[in-house]
């Protein structure tokens, strides 16, 4: 602390409600304290104290106003602004109790002002708002405390994501995608690459222990993944007569820097060369070249495989941009239809004839008919969907398209699912109605003026609703009788 140098000079002639005023502009607040520690008057440099303490601190000791844990910190302010005190005068953190027991953070330094006839004049407190240095730590802590979550969530996501590299049995291959150097390889990999340990492969350049003519189909595999940024796979020979192996490739970005991910799976040749035309190889070419659409999923409806039939009523091109999608994502109530059928799948372990709509990606619209079922392979069950166009058997009956109502109960069910609630209680109500004024005007003989009696209703609205309905001869007469 420094004081002025020549205070009697500069500040020689300034009038007591002068220096009171200054007093309260230099400070958020400042306090008169007597000899015995009590608030005899206070000044306020905003509204805010003004209207939030003003008189409710007068005539109290300073030492009740704050909490019990600034109370020594207002006895040592006290006591550094007895006339005999020596050293520094120091600023102090107080917290005040403020009505409703809400606490405001002041810092405070205590001066006293010299008395007459040698008497100890009072002390002035001086005090500065900390509530908006308090906002702005508390906002730190909060951030920090984030950064601190986000920290311990992403050591956990490298965690796991660590332990399915290494115990994963399909071999993966983290490269980069301009240099394509291996920078990480799980053991997997290096038992089908290579003889030594997952290490042996980091740095080399992939392709790698696949024959000649399979590295140069794969480095146009990458190019194309590169160039396209779509995932795509292809086929190579290992070295040394080793086998044949699938090489699935898809890309991201990491850091700036895109990277592969390639994937190897061998291929079981000889059980495929082995299989006769009644096994399971014709088999998985009637369902890949059958006309009803079949998708195979996990629990969950995310894609595993589907034919080229859904591929096709999806409006897409190839069975890799189905994989690994929720099959909700086509269907037509997004989050209840797939919803609805794997909570049967796994009450009864079949669906039968679920009537719904499958949007394309370029909006068609189909009407389709789902049956499934639930089966294992080893303890992972997966479900299997069958998805039929009834779209062109629907089309002569379709309310949507014919505006024709059905005029049964079993009609009228069969577009539950096809069309919404709101619309079969409107439109099967425009049937009754039509129903009504027809019956009414075979019973009154085509008198159109009974029959608006006898339903209850004014001439010009039966006109109305004749007109709507396409019903009765609606001739030169109709007007002249409206405007009766």
């Amino acid at each position: 602390m420094r004081p002025f140098g020549a205070p009697e000079k500069t500040f020689g002639g300034v009038t007591a409600a002068t220096a009171g005023s200054l007093l309260s502009v230099a400070n958020d607040i400042t306090l008169v304290i007597d000899a015995h520690g009590v608030v005899r008057d206070l000044a306020c440099g905003g509204d805010d104290f003004a209207r939030e303490a003003g008189a409710e601190w007068i005539d109290k000791r300073w030492v009740d106003i704050v909490t019990p844990e600034s109370r020594d910190k207002v006895e040592a302010l006290l006591r550094e602004a007895a006339p005999d005190a020596v050293g520094a005068i120091r600023w102090r953190h107080l917290n005040f109790v403020l009505p409703g027991d809400r606490e405001v953070p002041l810092l405070f330094v205590a001066v006293r002002l010299g008395g007459g006839d040698g008497k100890p004049g009072h002390v002035l407190a001086f005090g500065r708002d900390l509530r908006a240095v308090a906002a702005l730590q508390q906002r730190l802590v909060e951030a920090q405390q984030a950064m601190e979550r986000d920290y311990w969530k992403f050591r956990h996501a490298e965690t796991r994501y660590r332990h399915l590299f290494q115990v994963a049995s399909e071999a993966v291959l983290v490269v980069d995608a301009t240099t394509q150097k291996i920078l990480e390889a799980n053991p997997a990999a290096a038992r089908l690459l290579a003889d030594g340990g997952s290490g042996s492969l980091v740095g080399l350049t992939f392709p790698t222990g696949v024959e000649a003519r399979g590295a140069e189909q794969l480095n146009l595999l990458l190019a194309g993944v590169r160039a396209t940024g779509r995932a795509d796979e292809g086929r190579a020979e290992l070295a040394d007569g080793r086998g044949e192996v699938t090489v699935a490739v898809s890309t991201y970005r990491q850091d700036l820097v895109s990277h592969f991910l390639v994937r190897l799976s061998r291929v079981q040749a000889q059980a495929a060369a082995e299989m006769t035309p009644t096994s399971g190889s014709m088999l998985l070419k009637l369902v890949q070249n059958a006309p009803d659409c079949l998708v195979v999923t996990d629990l969950e409806g995310r894609v595993i495989s589907a034919n080229s039939a859904f591929v096709e009523l999806a409006q897409l091109t190839t069975e890799e941009q189905v994989r690994g999608e929720t099959l909700d994502r086509w269907l037509g109530r997004t989050g209840v239809d797939l919803s609805v059928m794997i909570s049967n799948l796994r009450q009864r372990g079949q669906v039968r004839l679920f009537a719904t709509t499958l949007r394309g990606e370029y909006g068609a619209v189909t009407d389709v008919e789902i049956s499934a079922t639930m089966v294992a392979q080893g303890d992972r069950p997966f479900l299997g969907f069958t998805i039929r166009d009834v779209g062109r058997r629907l089309a002569g009956h379709d309310a949507r398209t014919t505006r024709e109502l059905p005029r049964s109960v079993g009609q009228l069910t069969e577009l539950v699912g096809r069309v919404p609630l709101k619309d079969i209680v409107g439109e099967t109500t425009d049937l009754i109605e039509q129903l009504c004024i027809e019956a009414a005007l075979e019973l009154t003989r085509d008198n159109r003026a009974s029959a608006a009696e006898m339903l209850g209703l004014s001439r010009q609205s039966l006109y109305v609703k004749l007109r709507r309905y396409g019903l009765g001869d609606l001739g030169s007469g109709t007007p002249a009788e409206a405007e009766k």
